[in-house]
C-alpha cells in the first residue's frame, strides 16, 4: 500500500504512525535553532529529538557563505546542499519531515529548500517538538548512523529574487513585497539584528507567527487563504515577493501560502539584511501603507 505524500504539514500523530510502521519511508530532520545562541540548537538535540532525526544547523547546512553584502542567511550552494543531504541518507522521492522548538520558522527553511532543489515530498511537523511531546511521544538520544542516499536536484519548485528586480520593483510595481518581520522591526523601530532599521519601500507587513494559532500549529488552509487574500487583494501569488530579515521567516509565509494553495510567490532570499548592507538603496519607516 503506497504511503501517504505530505507536502506541507504532518501531524505528531501521522508522523507517529509513520515511524512506528514504515521508519525507513521517511528521513526526519531536527532544525531546532537560536540567532542569539547559534550552538542551543545542536545542544538541544543532542538531550533528546524525534527518534531517527538528524540535526541540520541553519548556519551551516541551510545557509550558504556570507559575504557581507548578501545577508545573514544567503541560500547554500545548491550542490552543497544536496551533498549534505545525500550524506544523511536522502533518497529521490523520499519523505522528509522537518521540525524545530514550536512556531517551524526553522523547519520551513528546510521545506523551502527541498522544494527549491526539486523534492516536494516535505513536510513540517505542525506544531514542532511541542506538539509531539504533547501527544505524549518519547524523545531519543540515539543518533542516526549516516548512510548515503541517492537524492538528485531537479527543477526547482520554488522561485526565487535577487535585489536587483526588488530594485526594479520599486518603479514598476509589478510585485507585492510581504515582509515576515515582526511589526516593530517592520516600522524600524527596536532593531537589534540588522545594523539599519526600517523596509524596503513599499512592502507591506504580514509577521509569519500571525500564520499559527496559539498552540503553535498552522491556522487552516481556508482560514490562510483568507487572510493572504486580504493582505494582497488582486494579486496572484506569481506577483508576490516574500522577505524577512534573512530569508529564513519568509519560508514560513511561503509555507503558508502553499497550505492556502497559493502556488507560486517568490522568495527574496537576502532579504533586509541584504537590502540594508547597501546604503544606496532607499528605506522605508513607520506602519503598513
Amino acid at each position: 500500500m503506497p504511503h501517504t505524500h505530505y507536502t506541507t504539514l504532518i501531524s505528531a500523530a501521522n508522523l507517529h504512525e509513520r515511524l512506528t510502521t514504515a521508519p525507513g519511508s521517511v528521513l526526519v530532520f531536527d532544525c531546532r535553532f537560536d540567532l542569539a545562541k547559534p550552538a542551543a540548537g545542536e545542544t538541544a538535540y543532542a538531550a533528546g529529538h524525534l527518534p531517527g532525526a538528524r540535526y541540520l544547523h541553519l548556519d551551516r547546512d541551510l545557509s550558504g557563505p556570507k559575504t557581507g553584502k548578501n545577508g545573514r542567511h544567503p541560500l547554500p550552494d545548491r550542490a552543497s546542499l544536496v551533498a549534505t543531504l545525500m550524506s544523511w541518507g536522502l533518497n529521490a522521492g523520499q519523505q522528509v519531515v522537518a521540525y524545530d522548538e514550536q512556531d517551524g520558522r526553522y523547519a520551513a527553511r528546510l521545506w523551502w529548500l527541498l522544494r527549491w532543489l526539486g523534492h516536494d515530498s516535505v513536510a513540517v511537523l505542525d506544531g514542532g517538538l511541542l506538539a509531539w511531546q504533547t501527544a505524549g511521544f518519547a524523545l531519543s538520544k540515539d543518533v542516526p548512523t549516516a548512510t548515503q542516499g541517492t537524492f538528485k536536484a531537479g527543477a526547482p519548485l520554488q522561485v526565487t529574487v535577487d535585489a536587483q528586480a526588488v530594485e526594479r520593483n520599486l518603479t514598476t510595481h509589478e510585485h507585492t513585497v510581504v515582509d515576515a518581520r515582526a511589526a516593530d522591526r517592520y516600522r524600524g523601530e527596536n532593531e537589534t539584528i540588522d545594523p539599519v532599521g526600517g523596509h524596503i519601500p513599499g512592502a507591506i507587513n504580514r509577521y509569519f507567527v500571525d500564520n499559527l494559532t496559539p498552540d503553535g500549529r498552522f491556522k487552516s488552509a481556508h482560514t490562510l487563504r483568507d487572510e493572504f487574500s486580504a493582505l494582497l487583494p488582486g494579486k496572484t501569488p506569481e506577483h508576490v515577493v516574500l522577505q524577512c530579515g534573512s530569508g529564513v521567516t519568509a519560508c514560513h509565509n511561503a509555507l503558508a501560502m502553499e497550505i492556502a494553495g497559493m502556488h507560486g510567490a517568490a522568495l527574496y532570499a537576502g532579504s533586509w539584511s541584504e537590502w540594508c548592507s547597501d546604503p544606496k538603496r532607499p528605506v522605508a519607516t513607520g506602519p503598513n501603507p
